[in-house]
């Protein structure tokens, strides 16, 4: 799908981001995608961040890739995640105007650092309909959150040791029954070569309503 160049206001920052709008005048829905660990090379120009966009495309959704603050041409530094919560919630704002806030609502994804990211963002945000978390590195911090209130969807390599997947079913159980999980049999953290299949997953696993 065509993506289109935007600049997007959080807080006193412009970001940079790419919009992507389908044919139809009215999306099935919108997905804003949070790209991995700005420290480590990360940005929306990934490997992973790809496969989750195309997941959405094949679903009908509108999109919104974005490089957090201090990344390309985006405002600002690093922010050891809480600036980057912000970011995300300034991405979903953006992409909810676009598009007028489509009726299956904004999906908030993210992969790696991005997936905790839109983990701290989207579930308490009355304007984030589901959360997609893949590769959440639930090795490397502790995540302790309530019964989620709306879908979560946790996806994995049965490869990664940051985001192993008993802890990945661990953290869905005390997310509750609206948490889902997906395993990629053969994937590591960097789903090298697992792209094609990551993005069937997702896409599956989104057109059950939740």
């Amino acid at each position: 799908m065509d993506e289109q160049n935007v600049t997007l206001r959080s807080g006193d920052l412009t970001l940079e981001g790419l919009l992507a709008m389908p044919a139809a005048l009215a999306p099935t829905g919108a997905a804003v995608v949070c790209h991995p660990h700005p420290l480590y090379g990360g940005s929306m120009h990934n490997n992973v961040v790809e496969a989750v966009l195309d997941a959405m495309w094949s679903l009908g959704c509108a999109t919104l890739r974005f490089n957090f603050r201090g990344v390309g041409a985006s405002e600002g530094e690093h922010d050891e995640g809480r600036g980057e919560t912000a970011d995300a919630l300034a991405a979903v704002a953006f992409l909810a105007s676009q598009t007028g806030a489509p009726p299956h609502g904004v999906t908030l994804a993210g992969y790696s650092f991005g997936a905790m990211v839109a983990m701290r963002a989207g579930l308490d945000a009355s304007n984030v309909a589901r959360v997609a978390a893949v590769a959440l590195p639930v090795a490397m911090a502790d995540f302790s959150p309530a019964a989620a209130s709306k879908p979560v969807l946790l996806v994995c390599g049965d490869r990664d040791s940051y985001s192993p997947a008993d802890k990945v079913r661990a953290l869905a159980t005390r997310l509750g029954e609206r948490a889902s999980v997906r395993i990629v049999a053969g994937a590591d953290h960097f789903f090298g070569g697992f792209e094609a299949e990551l993005s069937t997953v997702i896409a599956a696993a989104l057109r059950t309503p939740g």
